[in-house]
């Protein structure tokens, strides 16, 4: 019971910082009277002293409240804090100056110099009791902690303190100053500042355990920085990140971050001009990649969004997060073309953007009829109804298995790239997109493995050789809708998946960020039906740049949409899919094949 009474709350440290100030205020008043008198009073002074004391009092209780100092955390009290209560002892003694002029004969006599002490006196007792508590809790360290180096300024002292309060099993012994160089040779918080080039010798001097990185890097910079922090045999890297109001947390650095890269040349401009005031209709909206498109829509200004979605929980979900104001919901599958040509009708939308699609490639290969129903019947139902009901574009997402394809899913995206490429579209201009593996995606590897990792492992990577492009949703998106918006109609465009990366490779990185190498394997489980070692992008050397580097457009292939229907049509009623998916895509190898 005793415990708990003395457990800190908000309201506890409100009430106590409330009267606290009270009864300094009031010592700090009468000191400044002692001082004035050389602490014999006149009486006469005295007559009006508690008027003044409770005017001024109520004024500076007011200020102080005004300037956020009833809400802070006593061992995060820091130079920013000082300043706050200095403004509010202007504010509140400049206050009192106005209150003193209009009601003199109230206050008379008064010695003006009492108020100039005054005002000294309790900045420094009323800033020195929110200091207090700190110096005690940093004086009072426990031993046997581990020792730990923050990496990066970030935004000064208050970053730092959280850093060095965030878990108490740490002992920060040094900082390094990573971006801001000039600060090498200072102190903050105690801490010295040293420039990034002693970094091997503050490991081995200090022992470092631990490493907190307390500064936003860019992918790149981390990336070395992990590399050589692991070099150096440093297991354990974490980053902080502010709640604010006094709390924080120390987290595992997600590998998203490690093998994000931003666009270099996303022209925000255009891709705004080509959405906002629009009417836009998204197929596979609740999807991985759907959803993240029509957030990008509405954050470029779409004037309305037609949600298409098959799956009832994944369209409420986006529903949930979109809101109801600018997003219709249409639970409709893209094969039954009678309710989507209703749909069609009804919103008359100027951009179609088709992202639904089955993407697993295993489950694909297990079911293929579906696959090639789906993927083919479905993108033709929303390109064939784009153009009938006079979309201005219509963009088909495709993908890199759609290079010569080993798989069932990658067929039937190269399918549905060469009907956008050689339908008849009249006004509307049709144009594809094509890349690689978005981290974070609904089956994707990176979710997997951590799963497996939490779990104490093994990790199950397919095979040692095994590579991937990879890219965030946000970024791929983003690059899908500028490449919608420089089209012209029948293109073919590739987005720039940077450098490929080695699964296994991944895995690893992975595991040590969790700080579990040695205590979780990797086990090798051989490739899955349809799977190939290296995706590529890039068919030959026809593909040409555009204005935008992360950009290519590919060449375009000829293929007459009557015979290209016709193809389909047996497609769809032959035994042997595959053999007959080759007719159509003679580049796709299945892996059983010769």
């Amino acid at each position: 019971m005793f415990e708990k009474l003395l457990h800190p709350t908000a309201a506890k440290r409100f009430a106590f910082f409330i009267v606290m100030d009270i009864l300094l205020s009031l010592v700090t008043l009468y000191t400044a009277y002692l001082l004035r008198f050389n602490f014999h009073i006149p009486p006469k002074y005295l007559e009006h002293f508690w008027l003044t004391y409770g005017v001024l009092t109520a004024l500076k209780v007011a200020a102080m409240a005004w300037r956020g100092q009833y809400r802070i955390v006593w061992r995060f009290f820091g130079l920013g804090d000082v300043r706050r209560v200095l403004e509010a002892h202007l504010a509140a003694y400049g206050l009192f100056v106005l209150v003193l002029y209009l009601f003199r004969t109230d206050f008379m006599p008064f010695a003006r110099s009492i108020f100039i002490i005054d005002f000294f006196l309790s900045f420094l007792l009323l800033s020195g009791l929110r200091m207090a508590k700190r110096l005690l809790t940093e004086s009072s360290l426990p031993e046997g902690l581990k020792p730990t180096l923050i990496v990066g300024v970030g935004k000064g002292s208050a970053l730092i303190r959280a850093v060095t309060m965030a878990e108490p099993s740490y002992k920060p012994e040094a900082i390094i100053a990573w971006r801001e160089r000039g600060l090498a040779g200072s102190k903050i918080e105690n801490l010295k500042v040293y420039a990034p080039e002693r970094l091997e010798e503050l490991i081995e001097r200090y022992r470092i355990h631990t490493v907190i990185v307390a500064e936003e890097l860019e992918p790149r910079e981390l990336n070395s920085l992990i590399d050589r922090l692991e070099d150096l045999g440093v297991r354990e890297i974490k980053r902080i990140r502010l709640l604010g109001e006094g709390r924080e947390r120390l987290e595992e650095i997600p590998i998203e971050e490690l093998l994000a890269r931003e666009p270099k040349d996303l022209d925000r401009e255009t891709i705004a001009g080509f959405l906002r005031g629009k009417s836009i209709l998204v197929t596979g909206a609740g999807g991985s990649i759907g959803s993240e498109i029509c957030r990008q829509c509405l954050a470029f200004g779409a004037r309305r969004l037609i949600l298409v979605e098959n799956s009832e929980y994944n369209l409420y979900r986006i529903l949930d997060q979109l809101g109801p104001e600018q997003a219709v919901p249409r639970l409709v599958s893209v094969l039954d073309r009678e309710r989507l040509e209703r749909v069609f009708e009804a919103e008359r939308p100027q951009i179609v953007i088709h992202a639904a699609a089955f993407k697993h490639v295993p489950l694909c290969e297990a079911n293929p009829d579906t696959a090639v129903e789906n993927n083919i019947l479905g993108a033709m139902n929303v390109i064939d109804l784009g153009i009938r009901y006079g979309a201005e574009k219509v963009v088909n997402i495709s993908s890199d298995k759609a290079v010569r394809p080993t798989n069932v899913m990658g067929a039937t995206k190269r399918v549905t790239e060469l009907y956008a490429q050689n339908v008849p579209s009249g006004e509307t201009e049709i144009v594809s997109v094509r890349f690689g593996n978005v981290l974070g995606s609904s089956g994707s590897v990176v979710p997997k493995f951590r799963e497996q990792i939490e779990a104490g492992g093994p990790v199950t990577v397919t095979h040692p050789e095994i590579t991937r492009y990879f890219m965030l949703i946000p970024e791929a998106c983003q690059l899908v809708l500028q490449a919608a918006a420089m089209a012209e109609g029948g293109e073919l465009f590739i987005l720039d998946m940077g450098e490929p990366v080695k699964i296994v490779d991944l895995a690893k990185k992975m595991i040590r960020l969790y700080g579990k190498e040695g205590e979780v394997e990797i086990v090798y489980t051989g490739l899955r039906p349809g799977e190939k070692l290296y995706e590529e992008l890039l068919l030959d050397d026809a593909e040409c740049k555009t204005r935008y580097e992360s950009i290519y457009v590919a060449g375009s292939t000829d293929y007459p949409i009557e015979k290209l229907r016709a193809d389909i049509e047996a497609l769809m009623a032959a035994g042997d899919l595959r053999e007959t998916l080759r007719r159509i895509v003679p580049e796709y190898r299945p892996a059983d094949s010769d």
